[in-house]
C-alpha cells in the first residue's frame, strides 16, 4: 500500500477502546505552518505547561499545539456525533425501514404546497 493510501486511512474515523468514536487528525507537518496564535498566561501556568511538555518529551509549542488540537477535536466530536442507546438505535432504524403513514395535516400541507408551486 502506498504512503498516500496510508495517509488517507489515517484520516478515517475509528472507535477508541473506551467506545468513543474518534476522528484522526491529519499528520502534524502536512501543511506549512504560516498562521500564528498567541496567548497570555501566568508564569505559574507557563511553568506548569513546560513541566508537562518536558515529561512527554515535547517542546512547549508542540505540547500546547497537540493538547489544544486534542481538546478541540473532542469538543467538535461531542457536538457532531449523536449517541444512541441500543433501544434508541433499534427504534431509529425501525422508523427508517417502516415509516408511518403521513397524517391528515401533512397531506393538507403537501396539497397546499403543490397548488402554490405549480406553474
Amino acid at each position: 500500500m502506498s504512503t498516500d493510501k496510508w495517509r488517507t486511512l489515517s484520516l478515517l474515523p475509528y472507535i477508541h477502546p473506551n467506545g468513543a468514536a474518534m476522528l484522526n487528525t491529519p499528520e502534524k507537518h502536512d501543511k506549512p505552518r504560516n498562521a500564528r496564535l498567541e496567548a497570555r498566561v501566568s508564569s505559574d501556568q507557563k511553568d506548569f505547561f513546560q513541566r508537562a511538555a518536558s515529561l512527554t518529551g515535547r517542546t512547549l509549542s508542540e505540547f500546547v499545539i497537540d493538547s489544544t488540537q486534542e481538546a478541540a477535536a473532542k469538543i467538535v466530536q461531542e457536538h457532531e456525533v449523536i449517541r444512541l442507546s441500543r433501544e434508541e438505535q433499534v427504534a431509529f432504524v425501525s422508523a427508517l425501514l417502516a415509516p408511518s403513514e403521513p397524517g391528515a395535516r401533512i397531506d393538507k400541507a403537501v396539497r397546499s404546497y403543490r397548488q402554490k408551486t405549480r406553474p
